[in-house]
């Protein structure tokens, strides 16, 4: 039962360490990730200059083209107008994707070079021109290219005392995207059908704002989440992008080559998983110092006696009682009891020395007595008496000093 409690208290006392052990990255790594890309509904501009021209041309062999009264009425209209369109495309779903590759510096700093793709669906077309019209998109829009990111993980166990699993991050990027268009819209009624195509690169540069989770037991391998807006500057550049305009019988009446989108944002919502390399558990502490114990004191006790007596008081029992119990508590080999008398004696002279000799070794016996009845056993008790040598207080020649009236118990 105490080991089952010993193991389940280290294991209480562990696991929540081990949970939360938030990570940093120092080295290598790899990252990839995906989720969910909204597009900003985007502006465009076409006929700007010449495609002011080339509008009035498309509308003079749309006029041409046989088409009903109410149709002709409508070309008659935009032939008026002869001004520049403003148009929108307007998106729905999307996806992302990226892979990336880096290096943490140590300090929370990370570098990494990054390749994504993006794709998003276009959904509804909006223009100024064609007596105002607009329709319902068929299509799609893809961009893909590569960045260059700094980012910071933020150590939340260093700078603030949160120790958790989580290390947030955030971050920036530039780079360069390639973006491919390829819808079509029919606008009143199908009157006439707008298509779109073309592909173009420009800069670009993203914010990005997320949090890495460790995943216990795989050292290295972390859960991702974040959130990124990528800013794309003018799209499509003049000459790049193909606005084609369709008469009802399906044939070309313009090609238009002075289409630019503005700039363009998406904004994404990522799940991802990163593995460092580097990931070796950092070395334990060194082993304490292994010191052996001190030896252990030995305990003395004092006893002490009436003048020229050696039997025991009540005080002086109760102090033998605490010797001979101490003994059994504590790893004791031997008692060693040493009897002493001050320097005064009954009888003076070199005479009264040898006596005070012989008192205080009978000191020591009534004291090992003592310790035999209390259970210490006779043959780990040595005597000895030191008479008037010693004393614990020096004095004159011939007095009587209570102090040196004694015994001393001592365990080794």
């Amino acid at each position: 039962m105490r080991l089952r409690t010993a193991l389940l208290a280290t294991a209480l006392t562990t696991t929540p360490v081990m949970a939360a052990m938030a990570t940093t990255i120092t080295g290598p790594y790899v990252d990839i990730g995906g989720g969910y890309d909204l597009t900003q509904t985007q502006h465009m501009h076409a006929y700007d200059g010449q495609g002011v021209q080339e509008n009035n041309s498309a509308l003079n062999r749309l006029a041409g083209a046989g088409l009903p009264a109410s149709a002709n009425a409508f070309v008659d209209k935009q032939l008026d107008a002869g001004s520049n369109a403003r148009e929108r495309m307007h998106h729905g779903n999307g996806w992302t994707g990226f892979a990336s590759f880096g290096w943490g510096i140590g300090n929370g700093l990370r570098v990494e070079v990054e390749g994504a793709y993006n794709w998003s669906e276009t959904t509804r077309y909006t223009t100024t021109s064609y007596n105002g019209g607009h329709g319902k998109t068929d299509g799609a829009d893809r961009s893909y290219g590569g960045f260059v990111n700094v980012l910071y993980d933020i150590d939340l166990q260093r700078l603030f005392g949160i120790d958790v699993p989580v290390t947030p991050f955030i971050g920036v990027g530039a780079g360069y995207l390639w973006q491919t268009v390829n819808d079509a819209t029919p606008i009143n009624n199908s009157m006439i059908n707008v298509r779109h195509s073309g592909t173009n690169g420009s800069f670009a540069y993203q914010g990005i704002v997320g949090a890495a989770y460790d995943i216990p037991g795989v050292p290295g391998l972390q859960m991702t989440t974040e959130y990124r807006m990528i800013g794309q500057v003018e799209s499509f550049n003049t000459g790049n992008l193909d606005q084609t305009v369709y008469n009802p019988a399906n044939t070309p009446a313009s090609d238009h080559n002075s289409i630019r989108y503005d700039q363009r944002f998406n904004h994404q919502f990522i799940v991802g998983v990163r593995y460092a390399f580097n990931n070796a558990p950092p070395p334990p502490p060194p082993a304490p110092a292994i010191v052996p114990p001190a030896p252990v004191a030995a305990r003395t006790y004092l006893v002490f006696f009436d003048w020229d007596g050696a039997a025991l008081t009540p005080r002086a029992r109760a102090i033998v009682a605490q010797a001979a119990t101490a003994s059994t508590h504590v790893q004791t080999t031997r008692l060693e009891v040493n009897g002493y008398t001050d320097n005064s004696a009954a009888h003076p002279g070199p005479r009264g020395e040898k006596y005070n000799l012989g008192l205080s070794l009978h000191r020591a016996d009534s004291v090992k007595a003592e310790l035999i009845r209390d259970g210490v056993p006779a043959n780990a008790i040595d005597i000895h008496g030191y008479g008037e040598a010693h004393p614990l207080v020096q004095t004159g020649p011939d007095t009587r000093e209570p102090q040196n009236r004694r015994v001393e118990i001592i365990l080794h």
